[in-house]
């Protein structure tokens, strides 16, 4: 989350017309994450969050994501419902971008997890893929593999500036993505950004998901390998085997990792690191002027990226046998 749009009151008050939300009692930014603007909006009816849509969100992929969260609610798992307004239209625009209000989610993200969140929040993912099983749409990953190498030319020259020599070991890790990527494995709707301040928990308990601006249709595998990169790493970089343990071991409380699954988890953390390092790259040096926003560091996925290249099977450690 971050904000990039300022909001008038008056034309949030032209928003809100359309809506049976009453008035509002106060509208603020929240500046976390890097992809759309959003605000947290208080109403005579209750709290939601506005999000405006941004250049990296493509407007065709939206009732993608609107149709899911409101898959996934109608399914009782916890994430925030799209809110219609009296036409029945959820989808809106302000300044000329998409945008939507949502139900507001209650709980707190993690700042440090520790290994019981962790074993909360693979509950919670699994729940997820669950939950999304059925769902009609589907949207092809494309921050997934295929699309790195490109990715991975237009930042050479970044990558190298960051650190001397560093732009051959990505090459070399490049090519072993495209000559060994897993295929063929269980698969479905993923949210492809499960880290610890998208998801929320009360009573240190899983209480939700929020965020699915990046989701997509993949495998479920590759879900669990982005989680184990967010929550399992320490400050210092280290890889916290517990941790990874009681992730994975909470996620096959509800749904069980198949053999091939578990055999491919190595490469796909790696190739989950390099998806990460590479977008916080690019959002390194592209972050608008004056927007509210704290872009995040490329080196902390720099430095995941060297633990799988030199212990790829470190997070085997996390999938108990």
């Amino acid at each position: 989350m971050a904000v990039y749009t300022d909001i008038t009151d008056e034309e949030l008050a032209g928003l809100l017309a359309d809506f049976d939300l009453g008035q509002p009692l106060a509208f603020k930014g929240i500046a976390e994450g890097v992809e759309n603007s959003n605000f947290l909006l208080e109403t005579e009816t209750g709290r939601y969050i506005l999000t405006v849509y941004e250049k990296r969100v493509k407007a065709d992929d939206l009732p993608y994501f609107l149709g899911l969260m409101q898959w996934l609610a109608r399914r009782g798992y916890p994430c925030p419902t799209p809110i219609a307004d009296r036409s029945g239209e959820a989808l809106k625009t302000l300044r000329g971008k998409p945008c939507v209000i949502v139900s507001f989610l209650s709980g707190l993200s993690a700042r440090r997890p520790t290994a019981a969140l962790c074993r909360e929040a693979g509950e919670g993912l699994a729940w997820l893929h669950l939950a999304g099983e059925g769902f009609s749409m589907t949207r092809p990953n494309d921050l997934g593999q295929a699309a790195w190498a490109l990715l991975f030319s237009r930042l050479k020259d970044q990558a190298e500036a960051l650190k001397p020599g560093l732009a051959a070991t990505l090459e070399a890790d490049l090519a072993k993505f495209s000559a060994g990527w897993p295929t063929g494995l269980p698969g479905g709707t993923i949210h492809a950004d499960y880290f610890p301040d998208n998801v929320f928990f009360q009573s240190q308990r899983f209480a939700g998901t929020i965020d699915f601006y990046f989701a997509c249709t993949d495998a479920y595998a590759y879900d669990v390998a982005v989680a184990l990169n967010a929550w399992c790493f320490e400050p210092d970089g280290s890889f916290n085997i517990t941790a990874a343990r009681q992730l994975v071991a909470g996620y096959e409380s509800r749904r069980p990792l198949t053999e091939a699954e578990r055999a491919a988890l190595p490469i796909l953390a790696h190739g989950a690191a390099m998806r990460f390092f590479l977008t916080r790259l690019h959002d390194w040096g592209a972050t608008p002027a004056g927007a509210l926003v704290r872009p995040k560091d490329p080196l902390e996925y720099e430095r995941k990226l060297a633990v799988h290249r030199s212990s790829p099977d470190l997070v085997l450690f996390g999938a108990p046998a």
